[in-house]
């Protein structure tokens, strides 16, 4: 990217930050719906992790966690999907791509102006679960790994958004950009794993491609695999990280370590005395 285009990358990413933090009526949704999300899965369903069968190595909090924060920065990239279609509207868009030698450079500003929403988002949820509780089995590679996946579908969402606001640059096809990013979230095991799910809504979640993403983050705050998973681990503190089954690894016996046919001592004495032990 030349140094042109850097900088017109920077300039709308200035101002599309700059309007979202300084409007109460885009900062205030942008925080509630994802805390209201989280209190009322989270709080108001906890007991679901009673449910037999439920055996995800954490709490239900961290449960939830994860699916709000993907499901947050989701939203925060068809939020700013609604920005680049409000700037249409009112005009700037237009004035900005006859000004931009690259509409590329536009567009990577507009990237930056969703990933900074989503930061914030992710530092008030992440500060918000952890008083409430929240339980972290993984390391920091691990979370590392869960924020990279949010930022995944942050940039995927924005994709998709950018895509129908650059095409019909009117906030009239908000409903086109919001729609199905909602439907093919709540589509996957949202309140329960995978495997407690039945009829359609399991058929559904098998083919979705947002269910292998949720189940990997809570693979991931839980330690997954690594930890959990392992020939000498107890089946029931295996997390099932696929819509597969459990691991492998935990239906694998442990088997007993061979013993030698003769002590050590009697091996000793039989050396000594020139003859041969096995």
């Amino acid at each position: 990217m030349s140094f042109r285009s850097r900088s017109i990358a920077l300039g709308v990413a200035w101002r599309g930050l700059h309007t979202f933090f300084h409007n109460p009526t885009l900062v205030v949704p942008a925080v509630m719906f994802p805390l209201f999300f989280f209190t009322a899965f989270a709080g108001g369903l906890s007991n679901v992790s009673n449910v037999p069968g439920f055996d995800f190595p954490e709490n239900y909090t961290t449960f939830q966690f994860v699916f709000v924060l993907l499901q947050a920065s989701a939203f925060g990239g068809v939020f700013t999907g609604f920005a680049i279609a409000r700037d249409f509207e009112a005009g700037i868009g237009r004035r900005m791509m006859l000004a931009a030698p690259s509409r590329r450079a536009i567009l990577a500003g507009y990237a930056l102006v969703a990933v900074g929403r989503a930061l914030f988002v992710w530092l008030l949820l992440t500060v918000v679960a952890l008083i409430a509780g929240m339980e972290v089995g993984g390391g920091a590679i691990d979370l590392f790994g869960l924020y990279g996946l949010a930022l995944l579908m942050n940039l995927t969402a924005l994709m998709w958004a950018a895509g129908i606001a650059l095409r019909f640059r009117s906030l009239q096809a908000g409903p086109l950009m919001q729609t199905p990013v909602f439907l093919i979230i709540f589509l996957a095991p949202v309140y329960v794993p995978y495997d407690l799910l039945t009829g359609w809504v399991k058929a559904v979640a098998g083919v979705n491609p947002i269910t292998p993403i949720i189940e990997a983050g809570r693979d991931l705050i839980s330690a997954g695999r690594s930890t959990r998973c392992s020939p000498t681990a107890p089946s029931s503190r295996c997390w099932p990280s696929s819509p597969r089954g459990r691991c492998a690894a935990c239906a694998v016996p442990r088997l007993p370590a061979a013993e030698p046919p003769f002590p050590a001592g009697a091996r000793r004495v039989g050396r000594r005395h020139g003859r041969s032990t096995p």
